[in-house]
């Protein structure tokens, strides 16, 4: 896969699992992303949770999508930047509906927005499985 198809992947399947590390534990957890594209993978928290104490400590970060019908797994390793961009909190709460009671008690401050740019991926699937890895900038 080219970076475009891993982009179109990642977005076709955006449910992941999202790996993080507090202290010298791993923490992982599944969650979905809300898009990808050229300029990073954007995903979304909420200031009072784990994920972003984890990621305000230790902004390295592995997720991990998968297409079992298709049997393919790509992972992609990189930093999360926290991201303050207001019409991009305003076009996530839009399309996640769940939060906007969030944003309605606590406020737009309580949303943190995070982009992992300059991602490296790697792909596998059963046909590859015994491959040396390569990996794909995003």
């Amino acid at each position: 896969m080219n970076k475009a198809e891993i982009l179109a992947f990642l977005n076709a399947n955006p449910s992941c699992h999202l790996a993080t590390v507090e202290g010298n534990k791993p923490h992982v957890r599944g969650m979905g992303i809300f898009r990808a594209d050229e300029d990073g993978i954007i995903l979304q928290t909420e200031n009072i949770k784990d994920l972003y104490k984890q990621l305000s400590e230790n902004p390295n970060v592995e997720l991990c999508f998968n297409n079992y019908k298709d049997n393919i797994q790509i992972r992609v390793s990189g930093t999360a930047e926290l991201v303050e961009d207001m019409e991009l909190k305003k076009e996530i709460i839009a399309k996640r509906q769940f939060l906007k009671p969030l944003v309605e008690k606590d406020g737009y401050e309580v949303v943190a927005v995070y982009r992992v740019k300059k991602g490296i991926a790697t792909v596998w699937t059963f046909a590859t499985n015994l491959a040396p890895k390569t990996y794909i900038q995003l």
